[in-house]
């Protein structure tokens, strides 16, 4: 058929769909700017698909057979149909949902897909999708006369639509920042779908799908004007924090309501610099310490400020700064501390106030044995000089207990075989033998982990003999490790006392070891337990390591 290319109006809708696909096309370079990965992806898709729905447009318009015009009238069917999914997967990553990583939705998105398009370009077959004849009005071309499945097709497509369109009214309506320019432009991209009624139901306009012209709008709005707009209502939607929007300059754009309860002197500071509204913020940020203390209600609170830039750090579109609420984590960061402090000076009341007079009295001791020469076989004299020994072991596990309670601030990847042999090594184990039975790289305090194996170690020979067997090795389904051994093993009765300071069963036991074992293990944060091993003996598990990978 002659296509008519006088016609101004003509000329106007080719005009229209040719600056669509250009504008969808050239929005493509700017996407780098969007932080999320997901919702650049997603936007990335809605941009190729409706830009390419365009330009089928285009050919269907100028194209001068009716086959050329029935195959871009195809092939614009199918990318329009894509188009719904990628909008959708768009919606779903900016809201901060999850529905397009879903495997189930994936699939079944999939088959539907398939299942359209499949009825799509078989038409000539049935001629359910759509027919089609030469009208002269207003200009000469192809007229489209759809038929029952295309309105099948067209409800699904507009059904799923609403849904991503629900998702950013919900956002938009949920977070305090300022919406309304990116809710004019979600608004744009269903306008169309009037042009498409008018189009159906009268002779103004042709009957063809004019949704690549919102969808052009929307992403010149989002790629060219509103970028930083954009980005910031989607890490507002993501947090329930007070949240500060800042301009390029550092002046403040836009602010949540969190924001404004927190600083009430935010109210009505949209453009003034950060530096002169909240002073104490500023400083924050340019301070290695992002904690901030601010007084509410007679008690401190405590805030850790961040920044966010805005799409790449090259693009210098503005930051967002979040406030998060760290006030447990600081009190109990502050209670450690005096803990620490009283532990320290517990340590040293038994290091010099009980070290020392005990130092002078197994020096004397000594003294009188050397002086005596009947000290060295009387009984009151050896039992003196073994309270002596046990005194001395007794402030040297205490010490342990003290400085092993602290929590860990030096973390360091350590390899479970080689602490395990290490600790092996410094520990008098006579005919035990230690057998490593896998291995794992974790973090921990190196130091503090082989003294906690020492004890483990110490405990399993000091209860199972000297000749006892002891294995050591990883957890199989949780991240953690095991150290057993083969002896008679710890009654089900007795596997929480065991920990108690001072609780043993061995006359000549301080009671301390496993004690300090349990001080370790929750000064890393970790978990243990006692169960028993599969020969019977005793089996303790440390859970909640952090692996290195």
């Amino acid at each position: 058929m002659a296509v008519s290319t006088t016609s101004p109006l003509f000329l106007l809708y080719v005009g229209l769909f040719v600056v669509a696909a250009l504008a969808c096309f050239i929005s493509l370079t700017r996407l780098q700017r969007i932080t999320n990965a997901d919702t650049r992806r997603g936007l990335w898709a809605l941009l190729l698909t409706s830009g390419g729905w365009a330009t089928a447009h285009v050919g269907f318009l100028v194209s001068p057979t009716i086959s050329l015009k029935l195959a871009w009238y195809t092939f614009g069917l199918v990318l329009g149909l894509a188009a719904v999914g990628a909008w959708l997967y768009f919606c779903s990553a900016y809201t901060g949902r999850t529905y397009h990583r879903n495997p189930t939705y994936r699939r079944l998105a999939i088959a539907v897909y398939i299942v359209l398009v499949a009825v799509k370009v078989t038409n000539p077959l049935h001629q359910g999708y759509f027919t089609t004849t030469a009208v002269a009005t207003p200009f000469p071309h192809l007229s489209v006369y759809t038929g029952p499945l295309h309105w099948t097709a067209m409800g699904l497509s507009y059904a799923l639509a609403f849904v991503g369109y629900f998702m950013l009214l919900e956002l938009f309506t949920e977070i305090d920042l300022d919406t309304r320019a990116l809710l004019a432009l979600v608004g744009i991209t269903g306008l169309p779908v009037v042009f498409d009624i008018i189009g159906y139901t009268t002779p103004y306009l042709i009957d063809i799908t004019y949704e690549p012209l919102g969808v052009a709008v929307f992403a010149v709005g989002v790629a060219f004007v509103y970028i930083d707009q954009f980005d910031a209502i989607q890490l507002a939607g993501e947090r329930d924090e007070p949240i500060i929007a800042l301009d390029a300059s550092n002046h403040i754009r836009d602010t949540n309501r969190a924001a404004q309860t927190l600083f009430p002197d935010l109210d009505g500071a949209e453009g003034t610099p950060l530096k002169t509204t909240l002073p104490r913020v500023a400083d924050c940020l340019d301070s290695d310490d992002a904690i901030l203390k601010l007084q509410q209600e007679g008690r401190p609170r405590y805030y850790h400020v961040t920044e966010t830039p805005y799409g790449t750090a090259k693009a210098g579109l503005g930051r967002t700064i979040l406030l998060t609420d760290v006030t447990d984590r600081e009190r109990y960061r502050e209670e450690l501390v005096r803990q620490n402090e009283r532990l320290e000076q517990f340590a040293s009341l038994v290091s010099h106030d009980l070290r020392n007079p005990l130092n002078v009295a197994t020096g004397r001791f000594e003294l009188l044995r050397g002086d005596v020469e009947e000290v060295a076989e009387n009984e009151h004299a050896a039992a003196i000089e073994r309270a002596l020994t046990r005194m001395e072991d007794l402030i040297r596990q205490i010490l342990s207990l003290a400085r092993d309670g602290r929590p860990v601030e030096q973390w360091d990847a350590v390899l479970l075989s080689s602490v395990a042999q290490n600790s092996w090594e410094m520990v008098e184990t006579n005919a035990a033998e230690l057998r490593v039975e896998d291995d794992l790289t974790f973090k921990a305090d190196p130091t503090r982990l082989q003294r906690l194996f020492e004890n483990l170690f110490r405990n399993s020979i000091d209860h199972g003999g000297p000749d006892v067997t002891v294995s050591v090795g990883v957890l199989p389904d949780r991240p953690g490790f095991y150290v057993a051994d083969d002896g008679p093993g710890i009654p089900e009765s007795d596997r929480e006392s065991v920990f108690d300071p001072g609780y043993t069963t061995r006359e000549e036991g301080t009671g301390f070891g496993l004690a300090i074992v349990a001080e370790t293990v929750a000064a890393h944060g970790w978990k243990i337990q006692v169960t028993e091993s599969e020969t019977g003996g005793a089996r303790f598990e440390i859970l909640g390591v952090e692996i290195v990978a």
